[in-house]
């Protein structure tokens, strides 16, 4: 070979070599993220589930890639884009929110799906066991819809000569609804009182339901577990301001920023506990092979300052029973 042609071939390999390692490095990993709420509501547990994605090894951008999908409040738009991130091929799904859960489980059953749910899996047929998910299902679940008719309990026990209760229910998430108003309405028939039932699945209809209770004679407002409610604790606490609505939701975030009382399982936790099942999948665990996870620690918050703007006594026993007050 003559010199100047040995010159050529070599730099000719030497531009290549790069090219084709660079086609051979492992594709990047893709994750297909689908809630049924907006990234500006659910703030903090996407930083939850980002943090147990992380635990795992997982940083987005720098070994996984992630999808997002928010519906924005709107259920009817999830089948579509659950089929998106199968068409997509993405390689696993969190599904995190109940309805998205649904919705993915519909959509495939053969890529990986990690569900973070606020109500029974094996009720809403996503597992048909908790400690055997099998098939392409698993994730971790609150215990908020197991504890939501307790919440009930609670405002019979601060207003006990009441006799009705008002229920706000998001009438665009029935399969959701219609689970949690059947155990709500076990709980009234126990402490026998009576519920009216409030719907609200938009904004303009949530200030609406307010102004229907306020004309109510009602002893207070029990908000059912949702994703469009529990995204939306400043707005609801600043409704019940307004119209002077004693009202009990879950999450912390509720009575700090001024709603009488809130009890529940904390949500961060199970978006974290989705993170890490959605990262040991990655690492190419099945989800068959990891039992349903189920946030155990339930927590009370009351706001003094609220009660006493409403004119309530916090009964001893109850303040006593709370994690933290706010006065």
């Amino acid at each position: 070979m003559k010199r100047r042609e040995f010159v050529i071939f070599a730099s000719g390999a030497a531009i290549g070599w790069p090219i084709a390692a660079r086609s051979q490095q492992p594709t990047m990993p893709v994750l297909g993220f689908l809630n049924v709420e907006s990234a500006q509501g659910y703030a903090g547990p996407l930083a939850a589930f980002l943090k147990g994605l992380g635990e795992t090894g997982f940083v987005e951008g720098h070994n996984v890639a992630i999808e997002y999908r928010w519906a924005e409040g709107h259920v009817e738009r999830l089948p579509e884009m659950a089929a998106d991130l199968v068409r997509k091929q993405v390689t696993v799904i969190a599904a995190t929110s109940t309805p998205a859960a649904i919705a993915a489980k519909a959509a495939t059953t053969t890529i990986p799906i990690v569900f973070e749910s606020a109500t029974d899996p094996i009720r809403l047929g996503l597992v048909p066991s908790l400690n055997h998910p099998g098939g392409n299902v698993t994730g971790a679940t609150q215990t908020n819809a197991e504890v939501a008719p307790k919440r009930l309990e609670l405002m019979h026990e601060l207003i006990p000569a009441a006799k009705v209760f008002g229920l706000l229910v998001n009438s665009a998430d029935p399969a959701l609804a219609d689970d949690q108003v059947k155990d709500f309405q076990a709980a009234a028939r126990t402490l026998g009182v009576e519920l009216h039932m409030l719907y609200a699945h938009n904004d303009d209809e949530l200030e609406k339901a307010f102004v229907e209770f306020s004309q109510l004679r009602a002893g207070g407002l029990v908000i059912t577990t949702d994703p469009f409610f529990t995204s939306r604790p400043l707005q609801l606490a600043t409704l019940a301001a307004r119209y002077g609505v004693p009202a009990v939701s879950k999450g912390r975030e509720f009575a700090a920023a001024g709603g009488l009382i809130s009890y529940g399982s904390e949500t961060a936790e199970t978006f974290r506990l989705a993170g890490i099942y959605t990262g040991r999948i990655l690492k190419g665990e099945r989800p068959a092979d990891l039992p349903v996870q189920q946030a155990t620690k339930v927590e009370l918050f009351i706001n003094f300052k609220t009660a006493k703007i409403l004119g309530i006594t916090i009964p001893l026993p109850l303040s006593g029973r709370a994690d933290e007050v706010f006065e």
